[in-house]
């Protein structure tokens, strides 16, 4: 798997709205399973989507549960993102298999708001089923994140993530 740049694909900015109680509360909201494939070097997605809908999230009693490649997420940059501190958690997945069934562990408890995972394989159609059932059972978000690879004839992005942004 992996190891990719999270904080800088959720980076907030200094024009940033706040979105926090202009949007209803998500108190109701029937389970769902997404998968997000994104570029690396357009990041814009994440920004004006996303960490939104989390900064939202943030406002119900339950957690987030971050299921991380290597990355330790930074309380500095949480705070920046406008993301509770109190009610992240963080779990650093080595496989795509253990991610997985975490996922859906934590899902089925009930106990999150949304569960984000980065995996780098397509899910199968029983790993999708077996997701989707547990989002909706735990009244959940899931969120599979995946890397589209650019093509190496391709110039990337020079993008570099600060070290300030992990601990």
């Amino acid at each position: 798997m992996h190891s990719h740049d999270f904080p800088a694909f959720f980076a907030p900015s200094a024009t940033a709205v706040p979105f926090a109680e202009k949007q209803p509360a998500f108190n109701n909201m029937p389970g769902l399973i997404s998968e997000i494939v994104y570029r690396e070097d357009e990041l814009w997605v994440a920004h004006c989507i996303l960490l939104p809908l989390l900064q939202q999230l943030g406002h119900q009693s339950r957690w987030q549960l971050w299921l991380t490649p290597q990355q330790k997420l930074s309380r500095q940059w949480l705070q920046s993102a406008g993301l509770p501190l109190n009610k992240v958690m963080q779990s650093r997945q080595s496989t795509a298999h253990c991610t997985i069934s975490a996922m859906e562990k934590a899902l089925l408890t009930g106990n999150y708001s949304v569960v984000i995972s980065w995996l780098d394989e397509d899910l199968t159609e029983e790993q999708h089923r077996r997701l989707t059932r547990a989002a909706e059972s735990g009244n959940a978000l899931g969120f599979i994140m995946r890397p589209q690879h650019i093509s190496a004839t391709r110039p990337q992005s020079g993008l570099k993530i600060h070290s300030s942004l992990y601990h």
